[in-house]
């Protein structure tokens, strides 16, 4: 199975929750009215798209309408199509690479969202396209985090480099980007803690890692990304609001969205924060990551 079957595969709760409602609803109606508009309404927030984006996709409807854009309620499934592609595509770009040396990637997200997982996914990924990765276990809080990326080092080809349980992570950061320069590797993935209780304590330890990092190879880290458990909703949002205020964030990895009907997040997160979406997982496999393509991803939503 090619990806983008996975990625229909793996959205077949959220279209049913989102697209299939639609269509179903259209069907119970022979023009548009208040009332099929409400439900349409109501379709969008319950499919976590989130009630600011859900406004602005409405707005979008009734101009729409307003200019025979839509003339029935057979329109409206194409029309949403075409603007929930055209927000998801706006500002998009790549995953940024250097041009020189290592490109450093710096994970952030709260524990429990998938964030060592989603390295070791990426570090699969490069490893494929024939680059050679390093490890940085920083989120040095927690022996599990470290004795999971080991185990995904071993799995995936790449270097890690540890330190104990309790040492400064940006000791080990510094160590990790000696490291990836000495063996020429391709990519340098640093693992972060996942703490949200104490944003100051969050964003003074980041800083500190971002400070060693620049010194050592100037316009690094290439990449913040944001790693979000797509089944938690609009749980991801918050999330993404309080991580944007503590890191300068680059990107989302949106992982899990294979076993959620609100996938729906992935517009939401896009229309209110404006951070790209650059990482898409769509199941447990390590090729179920991927880099997210816009267009594809409403083309799956839709059932296209």
């Amino acid at each position: 199975m090619g990806f983008f079957d996975r990625l229909k595969q793996g959205l077949a709760k959220t279209r049913e929750s989102l697209t299939a409602k639609i269509e179903k609803t259209i069907l119970g109606y022979a023009d548009i009215s208040d009332d099929l508009l409400d439900e349409l309404e109501e379709i969008l927030i319950m499919a976590d798209v989130g009630v600011t984006t859900t406004e602005q996709l409405m707005k979008a409807v009734r101009k729409g309408i307003r200019q025979k854009e839509i003339k029935g309620p057979e329109d409206l499934k194409p029309f949403l199509e075409k603007k929930i592609t055209e927000i998801l595509v706006a500002g998009g770009a790549g995953v940024r690479m250097a041009a020189n040396g290592p490109t450093v990637m710096l994970i952030v997200g709260v524990n429990g969202a998938g964030k060592t997982t989603t390295i070791g996914k990426l570090s699969a990924f490069y490893n494929y396209y024939g680059k050679k990765v390093v490890l940085a276990a920083a989120d040095t809080f927690r022996a599990a985090a470290i004795d999971q990326l080991q185990i995904w080092g071993e799995r995936t080809g790449a270097e890690v480099i540890r330190h104990e349980e309790g040492s400064d992570p940006a000791a080990v950061v510094y160590d990790a980007v000696k490291a990836a320069k000495a063996r020429e590797a391709g990519v340098l993935i640093v693992d972060t803690a996942g703490r949200l209780q104490t944003k100051a304590n969050l964003m003074a330890e980041l800083e500190k890692i971002n400070r060693v990092i620049q010194r050592e190879i100037p316009g690094a880290p290439h990449e913040t990304l944001l790693v979000l458990d797509a089944t938690t909703g609009q749980n991801a949002v918050s999330q993404a609001k309080l991580f944007t205020q503590a890191a300068p964030v680059t990107g989302v990895a949106l992982t899990k969205l294979d076993g959620t009907a609100k996938g729906g997040v992935v517009i939401g997160i896009k229309a209110e924060l404006n951070i790209p979406i650059k990482w898409i997982g769509v199941g447990e496999a390590v090729e179920d990551l991927r880099p997210f393509v816009a267009e594809d991803f409403a083309r799956a939503l839709f059932g296209e």
